[in-house]
């Protein structure tokens, strides 16, 4: 009888032990557990994040005692430097959040002073193979652990005032679908500035600017790598490469010309004023775009925005720009970090993750939300403009590669170089062609106003 009485203890006990090493990582439901979440969502996209964390509190999170408490909201830049002060434990600095929406430029800081959980530990590869690859890949931080989880991504598109644009293509024949390619988009421009131009026959040369890229060194990167080249390597840019001289002619030369706009804003401010026809850019400013015109003597029109697929040279692989932040976990203990990867479980569903980007201008991120959810979804969307930017998202998802741009110790500074010295040598090469132009044929002008230009930019890297 003795014998069995220990037995049973001994049994007892043994369960006990099993069940506290099986469910070391489980949250105690009695027990809750609060994460705090930092995170650069702002506008309408705050309201939805709002909505989704009060969401999983009250259901997920209630189910396995796990409470988000976001305890900070702010600008990426803004929420950039926090990070890091709290990093350093710089005086005055928070305490890090338990989760964080970080760039891998700032994550890549973090992990180094091994902040950063590694996210591997909490996904199985067959919850893995369930995201798209490359948003993936690009959280896993110099080839090491899974630091940055993709929550939102977004790409370049092109966006074309349609109302402007079908009123030359009235008189010119120029078609949308001329704008697929660089080339065809270029030849565009040009046809738009002699089009403008003739309208003032009194006035030569003054023709209007059709096309700006948001970001110079965006495009740069992309079309060297649709060209099969890299515009960095080693860290230091590449201007000597054949891809490269393609490039510097598709901007300089345009610009030069009058055809595409120098502008240090926005492309949405010239957009705007109907100073451009259509701009590459970021997915997520769609919002950006005014449905009105408003030219320089007051008259107003609206403005019908058309979405393309980025432009591919011709030739060239269909590439595009991966851009967006992602959700990192500091690490901290066994039951904190698993609570934060079920709640980024539950945020990444495609369910759940359609509903936070589908209205925004951000893609999602696994393979099921681009297929017949996204449809269901958007049929509850009224904005015109988010049905055709998703329909331009799903067709570069199927179609073209997507690129994450270098990442390295300065590469925010080589870039603000590459744009300013690239603006900077077009406004002036811009301003000796408008000199030369009176006495000048068109191509005399610009061969003596871009002499050297090419040489003398590349030795200023």
């Amino acid at each position: 009888m003795k014998k069995k009485i220990l037995f049973v203890i001994l049994g007892l006990m043994l369960i006990t032990i099993l069940a506290g090493c099986s469910n070391a990582k489980n949250v105690n439901t009695n027990q809750p557990v609060t994460l705090t979440l930092w995170h650069n969502y702002g506008g309408q996209l705050k309201d939805t994040m709002d909505e989704m964390v009060d969401q999983f509190n009250e259901t997920t999170g209630a189910e396995q005692g796990i409470i988000i408490n976001v305890t900070s909201i702010s600008g990426s830049a803004a929420l950039h430097e926090k990070l890091i002060m709290a990093a350093n434990g710089d005086p005055g600095a928070p305490t890090l959040p338990d989760i964080t929406t970080a760039y891998p430029k700032t994550a890549l800081i973090l992990a180094e002073k091994d902040l950063l959980a590694d996210l591997d530990q909490q996904f199985t590869p067959e919850e893995l193979e369930a995201y798209i690859p490359a948003f993936i890949e690009e959280g896993r931080l110099n080839g090491q652990g899974l630091y940055v989880f993709p929550t939102a991504k977004s790409t370049e598109v092109l966006f074309v005032n349609q109302t402007i644009f079908d009123r030359f293509a009235k008189d010119t024949g120029a078609k949308l679908e001329d704008l697929k390619t660089f080339e065809g988009l270029l030849e565009t421009a040009a046809l738009y500035y002699e089009w403008t131009d003739r309208q003032t026959p009194d006035i030569l040369h003054d023709g209007k600017t059709f096309f700006m890229a948001d970001s110079l060194f965006n495009a740069a990167l992309i079309g060297c790598k649709q060209l099969g080249q890299e515009l960095v390597a080693d860290d230091t840019l590449k201007t000597d490469t054949p891809a490269y001289q393609k490039i510097w002619d598709t901007y300089y030369k345009s610009a030069v010309l009058g055809h595409t706009a120098i502008y240090d804003g926005y492309a949405t401010d010239l957009a705007k004023t109907g100073d451009i026809v259509c701009s590459t850019g970021s997915t997520a400013g769609v919002s950006f775009f005014s449905p009105t015109v408003t030219y320089a003597d007051n008259t107003a029109e609206p403005a019908e925005l058309a979405i393309l697929p980025y432009p591919v040279f011709e030739n060239g692989r269909p590439t595009a720009l991966q851009r967006g932040a992602g959700m990192c976990v500091t690490k901290s203990t066994a039951e904190k970090e698993h609570a934060a990867a079920v709640f980024l479980k539950w945020f990444t569903s495609p369910e759940n993750n359609l509903h936070f980007v589908v209205s925004t201008g951000y893609m999602p991120v696994t393979q099921a939300a681009f297929g017949e959810l996204m449809t269901k979804e958007l049929e509850n969307i009224d904005d015109r403009n988010i049905r055709k930017l998703s329909q331009a998202i799903r067709t570069m998802q199927e179609e073209y590669q997507f690129y994450t741009a270098p990442l390295f110790t300065g590469i925010d500074e080589l870039q603000e170089q590459y744009e300013a010295q690239l603006k900077e040598t077009a406004v002036q090469s811009r301003s000796s062609y408008c000199k030369y132009l009176p006495g000048s044929d068109i191509q005399t002008a610009y061969d003596a106003a871009s002499l050297g230009k090419l040489e003398e930019f590349s030795d200023s890297f």
